[in-house]
């Protein structure tokens, strides 16, 4: 898996992922709310899937 999240792209999502996961967790939000392991998982990893398959690439070019 070659990386195609950059350094925003990666903090937003990471932050997206645990503020979800949060309010799932407190009951918040309903179950829907699980669904911020997604973009965590993808924060983290720096790999996203649906990036590969629209061509996208938010990482800075490597020297």
């Amino acid at each position: 898996m070659k990386s195609n999240v950059g350094t925003i792209d990666r903090v937003l999502r990471i932050v997206a992922g645990l503020v979800l996961i949060a309010l799932a967790a407190t009951g918040t939000v309903g179950w829907w709310g699980w669904l911020g392991v997604v973009p965590l998982a993808t924060g983290l990893f720096r790999f996203c899937p649906a990036y590969t398959l629209l061509g996208i690439n938010t990482c800075p070019m490597k020297k």
